[in-house]
């Protein structure tokens, strides 16, 4: 079960007092009760080896050490693989400030003077990617000891074992990526769905004549559509009949659950899975969810997510259908263009070869 959000440790490292009481101020009354600070730069590693803080509010500009200084030492004491997200806070708001404190472990970037509404929503939303970290490393670790119990039973299958390990590690990887996967394995046993849904996408992107790097962070931000999952209920997620319409009416809030989840982030890739995540299900002739925008201002990510989605979910079996074939489902499509579907977008989905699409 997660922690509340509530309970985490939260470490503030300001020199000035009055910035500190005013952090203190602030997550105090949105009821965080976990929370250490220090104005002195130099016991930051100390308390970090002692508290293990689940996140840490860092101030730039500091003496004897800056913060710079203080998430350099940091690199040196995180465990590989470990998310300890870093919000720093400056009244030094230059381009290349934020660069520099992005590109040195922070996870995120405020400037003084703090707005309260902002400093608590980019403080709930690393802790909420901390604490699914956290969740899903524990469960990789139950099932790395599972492995390593197989391993010394049967020894004869080191190689099947060494295989799933790999697989592990890149589970792992995954997770990194707003754990999207977790999601996707609440109502897919196979967790595979996302992944051929990034394929598919970005195979369309391409198509479409978009720029490689844009090709690319489609088919890397597509996987995560859904994430908006994992606040939807599994009595209504799960269902295997007929949603009512009041269960309709939940499950599409997945759209801006997985949007708010993505929010806030200076990534590229993040702000694009966002898009995706809030528009997929938008349909070209305007009846679509969550906003009912139609044709082209729609954006594009959503447009070419949503036939990738689609021919995906009808392509493979689900508890309440049974797998169509490519060209059904190819043809299905077809008789959706202008109305689900962006007619062009259409037109270059028929082109792809139906072994890239298998």
């Amino acid at each position: 079960m997660l922690r509340k959000l509530e309970d985490a440790l939260i470490l503030i490292v300001d020199d000035q007092e009055p910035n500190v009481l005013l952090l203190e101020g602030f997550l105090e009354g949105a009821n965080y009760t976990n929370i250490k600070a220090t104005t002195d730069p130099r016991e930051v590693i100390p308390l970090y080896q002692a508290l293990q803080p689940d996140l840490i509010l860092l101030d730039l500009h500091m003496s004897p050490l800056d913060g710079f200084d203080v998430m350099e030492q940091l690199q040196e004491q995180v465990p590989f693989g470990t998310y300890l997200p870093i919000l720093v806070l400056t009244a030094d708001i230059t381009l290349e400030a934020k660069k520099r404190a992005l590109s040195s472990g922070a996870r995120d970037f405020l400037t003084k003077p703090f707005d309260h509404a902002e400093v608590l929503l980019r403080i709930h939303n690393l802790l909420e990617t901390r604490f699914l970290h956290l969740a899903m490393q524990s469960q990789n670790d139950i099932l790395e000891e599972k492995v390593h119990e197989r391993t010394l039973e049967l020894r004869q299958a080191h190689a099947t074992v060494l295989q799933r390990n790999e697989e592990l590690k890149q589970a792992e990887l995954e997770t990194l990526e707003r754990l999207a996967i977790a999601v996707e394995y609440r109502d897919d046993i196979t967790g595979r769905h996302t992944q051929r849904v990034g394929q598919t996408a970005g195979l369309l992107a391409m198509a479409l004549g978009l720029p490689p790097e844009q090709v690319g962070l489609i088919q890397r931000a597509a996987p995560l559509h859904d994430i908006g999952k994992i606040g939807i209920p599994d009595a209504v997620l799960l269902k295997a009949g007929k949603l009512q319409p009041e269960e309709f009416e939940i499950i599409k809030t997945h759209t801006t659950i997985g949007a708010k989840i993505l929010s806030g982030s200076r990534s590229t890739l993040l702000q694009l899975a966002e898009e995706i995540a809030l528009s997929h299900h938008e349909r070209w002739e305007g009846s679509g969810y969550p906003r009912g925008l139609s044709g082209e201002a729609i954006p594009l990510s959503g447009r070419i997510v949503t036939v990738a989605d689609v021919f995906d979910a009808l392509t493979h079996e689900r508890p309440y259908k049974k797998a169509w074939s490519i060209e059904d489902a190819v043809a299905e499509i077809e008789r959706q263009s202008g109305q689900q579907f962006d007619p062009h977008v259409v037109n270059v989905f028929k082109t792809l070869p139906s072994h890239a699409l298998a």
